[in-house]
């Protein structure tokens, strides 16, 4: 708690303090008396504040923080309702007169003070009010800034009530269309096994990372000593794969990562299994990233949710760092005939030799973002464009801020 006089209260102290002092140089009685009332109210206004404060250890008041929805995209509002209670008579005489504030992140409030309703009824103050989320990340609120003064407005105390939430912020993403017809056509379903849709169409291929195990054939696998699968239409939906290559550069971050996470969902949309790769996690681990389904509760926020922690790399030289552990990682845990979708940064060297063996094995499709402010940049671009298709990957360039459904049209156009 943080106990102070208000300017009224600092004035009207001084002011008996000095009539004090005269009245013992003039030897006045009445006058010493009026001083120290003075004194003593602010002294004992100070007592009766601190007594009802609001963060008192044995009587403390309850407090629920809502956030709906959270998280919630970038650039989205969200809803917030804080409720302050208090059961026994003593928790009610401390909530009432209370003034409240709520401390949020600049991320939610921009920095400028917020908005709130409070409604009050007995033993109960609700504070709601709403908060704009500019930024990706997970952004604190709270805790409550409560604040008191006295009936005759000398003294003020400040305390915080309850703890901190934290909004998590997923990145803005845009609707895109079904990929399944130009990215999975015909030939590749002929290769992965598949023909045309039956009700008793049991033709069977190995287990790839990524199918439904509700469809293994158990008699076969167990036969030939490898698991087998029924191969359908819908079973010939390949893995996908989003290398995401975030840049170096700050101010194309948000928008990389906005873009990567609308084709990671368009392509689970679509029914195909995906995971996103950054170069980043998953080297660590044996098994690398696991790919999600749709057929799992929450996949759709589970990509999101790992989008919302993603940092750009320190420089160019890591950033090429993270391009090739992404290439090496698809190499020692992908499903051979899985797609993968790359949004990519010029690339040096090191990086676009280590994609090029990525379609060894792979479908490669890409995005390669090229800042027309930056001449260099714009270069770099094409020229790993340019080795992206001779080593047999589909790409092309992509300008950093443009729409999102511009840019997919564009990849899925150059297989034309």
């Amino acid at each position: 708690m943080n106990l102070r006089p208000t300017l009224r209260g600092w004035g009207l102290a001084g002011v008996g303090l000095a009539l004090v002092l005269l009245a013992v140089a003039l030897g006045s009685v009445d006058l010493a008396r009026i001083g120290a009332v003075g004194v003593v109210l602010v002294a004992a206004s100070a007592a009766v504040v601190a007594w009802l404060d609001a963060g008192h250890v044995r009587r403390p008041l309850t407090v629920q923080r809502l956030v709906v929805p959270n998280p919630v995209h970038a650039g989205q509002r969200t809803a917030v309702e804080v409720r302050i209670t208090s059961t026994d008579p003593a928790g009610r005489a401390r909530l009432a007169g209370l003034r409240f504030a709520e401390q949020a992140a600049t991320e939610l409030s921009a920095g400028r003070p917020l908005r709130a309703r409070v409604h009050r009824s007995p033993g109960i103050v609700v504070v709601s009010y709403g908060v704009h989320a500019a930024r990706r990340g997970r952004w604190p609120l709270g805790p409550l800034v409560v604040t008191r003064t006295d009936l005759f407005g000398t003294v003020a105390s400040t305390s915080t009530l309850g703890g901190q939430a934290s909004v998590t912020v997923w990145p803005a993403v845009s609707t895109l269309p079904a990929p399944s017809d130009v990215l999975v056509g015909e030939p590749d379903r002929v290769a992965l096994g598949a023909r045309s849709p039956s009700t008793d169409d049991s033709s069977l291929r190995d287990y790839r990372e990524g199918d439904d195990l509700r469809r293994v054939h158990w008699r076969s696998s167990a036969r030939r000593g490898e698991l087998l699968v029924r191969s359908d239409e819908r079973a010939g939906l390949r893995p996908v794969s989003v290398l995401l290559d975030l840049p170096h550069r700050p101010a194309h971050v948000e928008w990389t990562v906005s873009l990567a996470a609308s084709v990671a969902l368009a392509m689970l949309d679509a029914g195909h299994p995906v995971r996103l790769l950054d170069g980043v996690r998953g080297h660590a681990t044996p098994t690398g990233v696991p790919f999600l389904h749709t057929r799992n509760d929450g996949a759709r926020a589970a990509i999101l949710d790992q989008t919302v922690d993603l940092e750009g790399p320190r420089g160019a030289t890591e950033a090429q760092a993270r391009v090739i552990a992404g290439a090496h990682l698809l190499e020692t845990t992908g499903a051979d005939g899985e797609i993968v979708l790359g949004v990519l940064g010029p690339l040096g060297a090191g990086a676009r030799a280590a994609l090029a063996h990525v379609v060894d094995s792979a479908q490669g499709w890409a995005m390669v973002l090229s800042d027309p402010q930056h001449a260099a940049g714009q270069r770099d671009a094409r020229h790993t464009v340019d080795a992206l298709r001779r080593a047999g990957w589909r790409a092309c360039e992509v300008t950093p801020g443009e729409p999102a459904l511009d840019c997919w049209l564009r990849l899925l156009g150059s297989a034309r």
